[in-house]
């Protein structure tokens, strides 16, 4: 019996990624080996629904799973009980602010049952530079005193947004953080946020699942669009929690 192995990708950032839905069914979504972070590759990556990710020691992995998780952005909405809980805090979201600040929470903020993070020191550097680029974007929570106390960030191609990680420093932040980007993202005309692969809080927050097939039309739909390439600092400005709480 032969056994498919990943696509090799070679060292030109231009070179073409391989079909998504030519991904491998085990492990789920696996499509490709090798290449590097630059950014011509990272967007062309995305724009084609596929995403980097590999473990501590592994080489660079690149993956499109099926199904894809997925937020309705302009349905969105926290539980009553969260609703309860954040009202006791007052706190304040911004969009690209303290963007290194917040990948580097969500590079070293310990998980339950993970060890280590895939988000490395190349990962940084690359993210980094899309953001210096006006590509990669984060969403972050502020406590009464200016702290940071939670965030996520993810890359912006065209109308589509996809999220990479999130982190709370305070029990609710992230959550917060997520109906924070799913506001603007719904303001902005950006009505889906990709979340990657499912897992219980996702779900629990409200994700929903699309066949492979179906989100790369739809994103293909989206990335296609004129985008808002740039910091979005300003276009966001600052809110209160509480108008997200009601």
């Amino acid at each position: 019996m032969s056994i498919r192995v990943p696509w090799q990708l070679d060292s030109d950032p231009a070179a073409p990624f391989p079909p998504a839905d030519t991904a491998l069914r085990e492990p789920d979504g696996l499509l490709a080996i090798g290449g590097d972070l630059q950014p011509e590759r990272l967007l062309r990556a995305y724009a084609g629904g596929i995403f980097p990710w590999s473990s501590p020691g592994e080489p660079l992995l690149w993956w499109s799973p099926d199904p894809r998780t997925v937020f309705d952005t302009a349905a969105f909405c926290l539980s009553r009980s969260n609703r309860r809980q954040l009202r006791r805090h007052a706190w304040h979201l911004q969009v690209d602010s303290a963007f290194d600040a917040v990948i580097g929470q969500c590079a070293h903020i310990a998980r339950p049952g993970q060890r280590g993070t895939w988000i490395d020191a190349d990962m940084l550097a690359a993210y980094r530079q899309l953001h210096r680029l006006g590509h990669a974007h984060s969403f972050q929570v502020h406590g009464a005193d200016g702290q940071l106390v939670g965030g996520l960030y993810g890359v912006s191609v065209g109308r589509m947004f996809f999220a990479e990680s999130m982190f709370s420093a305070l029990p609710g932040a992230s959550k917060l953080a997520l109906a924070g980007a799913c506001h603007w993202l719904a303001r902005w005309q950006m009505p889906l946020l990709d979340a990657q692969v499912h897992n219980p809080h996702l779900a629990l927050l409200g994700a929903g699942s699309l066949p492979r097939r179906d989100f790369l039309h739809a994103i293909t739909g989206l990335c296609g669009q004129p985008g808002m390439v740039g910091n979005w600092q300003q276009r966001a400005g600052i809110i209160d929690a509480a108008s997200l709480l009601n």
